[in-house]
């Protein structure tokens, strides 16, 4: 099975109730290092994200470690970052063995074209956010975030990623169609299959001769996606961890 993966927004609530989420994360990459032959992170696993040279965000190191015993044992891992968690330096790849990607990717399976993306910035005419996602992006503006002090670093990327969630909420209902109509010209390329998340809602569109599925988020109702080889289709967290593994079902 290959997993798709998004949205989680691991850090965004308070502790005690962000745990129970990440408990529920973990249960989900244990049942699914069963019968994995890859997962993709497809963006905003954590809500922020910037790992200094000596610092990363303690409160993500459960799922760092299932992260690393899936990729070690199990099969191969690779990270798509979001909007959110956009501030990686090397610790994923050098520590995890687990490849980043700032761009977009493309990728085979079963014979089948994939094009797999977080989803941020596909509105062209949304000129802030595409200005600030080139200047936030920008090496030189990460080098000089990390100056800071991991302390009050990861405060401000904490507060910032919630003030950048009511921006987005108030601009997710014109996302649809632009995610949509930029999955179509990529069915149109030749690509099967069209994957991302950010809309923060599942959903499943068919084009012409290909697919575009949203992963949908880990929030209101944990949602994640899977292609077995001939299909893609969303699977409700709920159901996934009630299931035995012999009676999972991939409709």
């Amino acid at each position: 099975m290959i997993y798709f993966i998004s949205d989680v927004h691991l850090g965004v609530m308070e502790r005690s109730e962000d745990k129970l989420r990440e408990d529920k994360l973990l249960s989900v990459l244990d049942k699914m290092a069963l019968d994995a032959k890859k997962i993709y992170l497809v963006g905003d696993i954590f809500d922020f994200w910037f790992d200094y040279k000596q610092v990363i965000p303690k409160h993500f190191y459960r799922t760092l470690s299932k992260l690393h015993e899936i990729r070690n044992n199990v099969c191969e891992i690779e990270f798509i970052i979001g909007n959110h968690d956009f501030g990686h330096s090397d610790f994923f790849e050098k520590e995890l063995n687990i490849p980043v990607f700032g761009t977009d990717i493309i990728r085979n399976h079963s014979g089948k074209k994939f094009y797999i993306s977080h989803g941020d910035g596909k509105d062209i005419n949304d000129k802030g956010y595409l200005l600030l996602k080139k200047v936030m992006r920008n090496p030189l503006s990460l080098k000089l975030y990390l100056m800071l002090h991991p302390n009050l670093g990861i405060k401000l990327a904490s507060g910032s990623s919630k003030e950048s969630r009511k921006y987005s909420s108030q601009k997710h209902y014109n996302e649809s169609d632009v995610l949509f109509k930029f999955a179509q010209s990529k069915i149109e390329e030749g690509f099967d299959y069209v994957v991302m998340g950010h809309r923060h809602k599942a959903s499943k569109e068919i084009y012409k001769t290909g697919i575009y599925l949203n992963i949908g988020e880990w929030i209101k109702k944990p949602t994640f996606a899977v292609f077995d080889g001939k299909d893609i289709n969303h699977i409700f967290v709920a159901d996934y961890l009630k299931q035995p593994t012999s009676q999972l079902n991939y409709e």
